[in-house]
């Protein structure tokens, strides 16, 4: 056979149209014998010998036909091999995309496994552990040197357990140490091994860098390595701009426990060791500057009560928390370390108390800032809403009682453990799963990382109102979240967030004041590994903008333009078209397309002659990179790919809405009914493959699927449930929660339970200590008070109706129903004998019922009518003979239980101990009220069962934690953020080892651990 170069030279100058066609259509001669030859075959060439002689240098037809028709064969071989080209390519940029994500998220899982390794490894160090609060409790409630171990973990295992036990033996030297202790301690190779987790940032490199990115805490800075939240030791002020790791080391005023350092120290009796040589100096200049504060307080008191009455004692100020004390006036260390110091004493620490404000900060403020004290009545009369409330102090305290003295915060915090309940009501896409095994999610203002398979929690706590959205890095390491406008015109304002899934440090705050209302909508972009962030605003317009979010400290809007007038629900970066994004909503679906100099192009999608659906509802892709869309008619839509056009229409997939459709790796699909509840399954070709399944009625309907470990589903629902499971076996929740308003809830008097009840109808019984719900219960109308008798074993639920119920603890066996008036039954409390039921009612009114049979049968006794507004709060006296009750109108009234009459006069209760103190309005909450209350701010508030502690619930998201009793005007506490709407219930459990805190419209329930910490220091200080 000749070469095919020399037929294709054999050919003349006139053939010269069928040479251009040929270079054309096809590769070079060359190329086709190396193609054909690849393929197993040869071009079919006439051998010489077979060859018609030239005649006039021109072929014989005969030979140009078999040319011809074998370059026809060609073209049409080609044009074969085209159309499969494209197939070919799209599963190419699959299989990169896909090994691209595959090697980032094993980047992600090493980093988290060489932290627990290096905590493993670092667990020996063996920490000091304090007495655990209650007895016979699991490990996870034991200390190890002041912190709590994280539920679900071993005390040896556990990750919080062991990052103390890292800080202790791996940390630096302290940032309020002496300059001459200058050497830190070396790193060991676990913890060098830990590094790449926190990619490159200098924080996590230099401790003192870190503690000044902190915000203001009055613990000390220390280096750690797993967070289990990050703003719950340290959230006694308002929330900053940037989240920080909470610190897990004890207060500063707290002597450290002994740990290894750089050189030995002596601890013989007769020498002191450096720390204490700075310890003692320290305090020997606070005392002399204590000293020296005192005598000039004292002459300018002198001053004062010369040329001041007591009608000026409105001017004095309050503060709300000891963050209140920051950046006071700094004293310069003896020892010439005055960085070190200034960096320590700059935090909330409570020595700042005693430290002189500097001249240039603001007048603080406090609530009651019109409060008088009449020294001969022994009250104190305070105004709320220009109304003028005389609080009786008792005989005790009314002698020493001093107006203008400030009661400092307590030493006992809170550490939020638990957060009960997950939004999905009203947002889609909220729910993934994180490469740690982590499903990551949010409710009210805090973003939940669950390992289910551990029973733990952690937090991410830098937003300051609702979560709305969610989207996952490409990385798989870094969360982007967008929350709506909140109460703070200033730090409520609409933002997102981007932080270390890891490590919880915030990476980047972007929006702040770009944003109107609500970000609804974020999608990080996927063909570039993420250098975009595009955002739809929930404003009349609704926005839409893209973001290049890691230039600067707050990124750089690239572009920004109208997306639709109608609502938004869903927005998508392609995962393989860099430049195309997907938004859709009310009637419509649109097509983006970000050109080279940042200006959004839009197309909107064409239905042609098919119905146009009222709402297209969520948005996936296939392999191949066409765009999957439900709508509110059930059924699902494929675009193709570059297009604004449908390539294929399933109708009724779903009766109702089309919620959620998840896109698995292995090429399926499958999608979730809002109205059927139903989970059903396509292959890769849109064929139904059979397998689907439906969720009981009670846990609601599909509200979001993503996909799990291996052939597992995460299922949110419509009533703020999480379920695991697969289509062949079924789904079991792992997350429960409640679907509307909380206003009903109880401690268990001698179990680590608790009760919770709202508008939803549901009444759930709780364990604190396995996180986890006991039982629940529809008692088909929205409750809004509850209360257990005084063994447990019977339950007083009050409703909005004016019916109040009795049920069985443990069966869940109503036993009666009563009824009194037609109004909310605002509060039910037992009586400390138990021989008593006060019911207080939305109509003025409360009523008392004596009780007998085990709490089973109810008698009425009377009616105490006198408020002038709806029943609040009410507490028995220990002896059981009296009831004070606050109402809507700021009274304070007092009652004789067995007579149902009112005493007129409250002098005469003035020593009365009172069983509980719940009532907001009393001489022992005077100073719970913040700047400007109407009288209503504060919820709910509950004291401790020691009488140490009072917490309170106000309307601005906020649990502050006071001393007990709080009598004076300036209480400091310690505020802690979290819900995100007014929260309407605090309660210690009987043990008061917890605190259960519930939220309003945010319909979450949040556990907080109550740490002691016992500063030392600080009391050799005073004394």
């Amino acid at each position: 056979m000749l070469p095919v170069s020399t037929t294709v030279e054999s050919i003349p100058e006139a053939d010269e149209d069928s040479r251009v066609s040929s270079r054309l259509d096809g590769p070079a001669p060359d190329d086709l014998k190396e193609a054909d030859e690849e393929d197993g075959g040869a071009l079919d060439v006439v051998p010489p010998q077979h060859q018609r002689p030239l005649q006039n240098g021109v072929a014989s037809p005969s030979y140009l036909d078999t040319y011809a028709e074998a370059d026809a064969a060609w073209n049409e071989m080609l044009a074969a091999d085209g159309a499969s080209l494209r197939a070919r390519v799209a599963d190419l940029e699959r299989r990169a995309l896909a090994q691209g994500d595959e090697i980032l998220c094993l980047r992600a899982t090493l980093a988290d496994v060489l932290r627990r390794l290096a905590l493993c490894e670092q667990a020996h160090a063996g920490p000091a552990h304090s007495p655990s609060h209650h007895q016979g409790r699991p490990s996870p409630q034991h200390y190890a040197g002041g912190i709590p171990v994280r539920n679900g973990a071993g005390a040896a295992g556990s990750p919080s357990h062991a990052a103390h036990a890292a800080a202790l033996t791996a940390s630096p030297s302290r940032q309020g140490m002496s300059n001459h202790i200058t050497s830190p301690q070396k790193e060991s190779p676990s913890l060098r091994l830990r590094q790449p987790a926190y990619s490159g940032s200098p924080e996590a490199k230099d401790p003192l860098r870190r503690a000044s990115s902190y915000a203001p805490s009055s613990l000390s800075q220390r280096r750690v390595v797993h967070y289990q939240s990050t703003g719950s030791l340290h959230s006694d002020s308002q929330s900053s701009n940037s989240v920080s790791p909470v610190p897990t080391s004890p207060s500063p005023t707290h002597t450290p426990p002994a740990r290894a350092s750089p050189a030995p120290r002596s601890t013989s009796q007769g020498h002191m060791t450096v720390r204490q040589q700075q310890l003692q100096q320290y305090q020997m200049q606070q005392q002399q500057q204590l000293l020296l504060q005192q005598h000039q307080q004292q002459q300018q008191q002198q001053q004062q009560q010369k040329a001041a009455s007591t009608t000026n004692l409105h001017t004095a100020k309050r503060w709300s928390s000891t963050g209140d004390f920051n950046n006071v006036g700094i004293i310069s260390s003896p020892t010439g370390s005055s960085t070190s110091l200034a960096a320590r004493l700059a935090t909330k620490s409570l020595f700042n108390l005693y430290m002189k404000p500097a001249p240039q900060q603001p007048q603080l403020k406090h609530g009651t800032r019109d409060a008088t004290y009449n020294e001969e009545e022994g009250s104190v009369r305070i105004f709320l809403r220009g109304r003028p409330v005389v609080l009786y102090a008792p005989s005790a305290a009314a002698d020493a009682y001093d107006l203008t003295k400030v009661a400092t915060a307590p030493h006992t915090k809170l550490k939020l453990e638990w957060v009960y309940g997950y939004r999905g009501r009203d947002c889609r896409a909220n729910l993934q799963l994180l490469p740690t095994g982590e499903l990551v999610y949010f409710v009210a203002a805090a973003v939940v990382l669950y390992n289910v398979e551990e029973q733990a929690q952690r937090h991410y706590l830098g937003h300051t109102d609702d979560v709305k959205c969610l989207a996952i890095h490409p990385n798989k390491l870094l969360v982007a979240t967008g929350q709506t406008a909140g109460h703070d015109r200033r730090e409520g304002r609409p933002h997102i967030r981007i932080w270390n899934s890891v490590s919880l440090n915030t990476v980047s705050v972007i929006g702040i004041g770009e944003f109107e209302r609500t970000i609804c909508c974020l999608t990080f972009s996927k063909a570039d590994g993420g250098v975009l962030l595009c955002a739809v605003d929930e404003a009349p317009d609704h926005n839409i903008s893209v973001w290049d979010w890691q230039k600067g400290d707050r990124g750089l809007k690239i572009t920004e333009t109208k997306c639709s007038a109608d609502t938004v629900v869903a927005a998508e970066f392609h995962p393989m078209d860099r430049q195309s994004i997907i938004t859709c909503g009310k009637s419509h679906i649109n097509f983006w397309t970000l050109d080279a100099g940042g200006t959004l192009y839009k197309r909107m999608g064409i239905f042609e002659n098919r119905d146009k659906p009222k709402y297209v509802t969520c948005l996936a892709f296939t392999q191949t990179g066409d765009v999957i869309s439900g709508d509110s008619n059930g059924n699902v839509i494929i675009w193709g790919r570059g297009t604004n056009t449908i390539s294929r229409f399933i109708r009724n997939v779903h009766e109702g809405s089309v919620f959620s459709i998840c896109a698995l790796k292995e090429g399926s699909i499958v999608t979730g009914g809002g109205k059927d509840g139903r989970l059903v399954q396509f292959d890769s070709q849109f064929n139904a493959t059979g397998l689907e399944t439906q969720l009981v009625e009670h846990v609601g309907a599909v509200r979001v699927v993503a996909e799990g470990r291996g052939s597992q589903l995460l299922v949110g629902t419509t009533r703020n449930c999480i379920l695991l499971g697969t289509l062949e076996l079924g789904f079991s929740p792992a997350v429960l929660g409640h679907t509307d308003e909380l206003w009903a809830a109880a401690a268990h008097p001698s179990l680590p339970q608790f009760l919770s009840g709202g508008h939803d109808r549901l009444l759930q019984l709780w364990d604190a200590q396995s996180c986890s719900t006991v039982w629940s219960k529809d008692l088909g109308e929205p409750l809004q008070s509850a209360a257990f008798s005084l063994d447990g074993s019977i339950i007083v639920v009050g409703c909005t109706s004016g019916r109040w119920m009795v049920v069985d603890a443990e069966t869940r066996e109503v036993y009666s129903v009563h009824t009194d008036g037609n109004e909310p039954i605002q509060v039910v409390k037992f009586s400390p004998d138990g021989n008593f039921l006060a019911l207080g009612s939305r109509d003025n009114n409360i009523y008392i019922y004596q009780v007998t049979d085990d709490a089973r049968k109810f008698n009425r006794v009377g009616r105490c009518m006198g408020h002038s507004s709806f029943i609040t709060h009410l507490d028995w006296s220990t002896d059981s003979q009296y009831i004070q009750s606050n109402s809507g109108d700021y009274e304070l009234l007092y009652w004789n239980a067995g007579l149902c009459r009112q005493i007129p006069q409250s002098s005469t209760l003035r020593d009365v101990e009172w069983a509980s103190n719940t009532c907001t309005l009393t001489f022992n909450t005077v100073g719970i009220w913040p700047e400007g209350a109407d009288g209503t701010d504060v919820n709910y508030c509950d004291r401790s069962h020691d009488q140490k502690l009072m917490a309170t619930a106000d309307d601005f998201g906020k649990v502050k934690l006071y001393s007990y009793p709080v009598t004076q005007p300036k209480s400091l506490c310690h505020a802690y953020g979290g819900h995100s709407s007014h929260v309407t219930s605090v309660i210690f459990l009987h043990d008061d080892s917890r605190l259960i805190s519930s939220g309003g419209r945010d319909t979450s329930i949040m556990q907080w651990m109550l740490v002691v910490y016992h500063p030392s220091t600080l009391q050799s200080l005073v004394q």
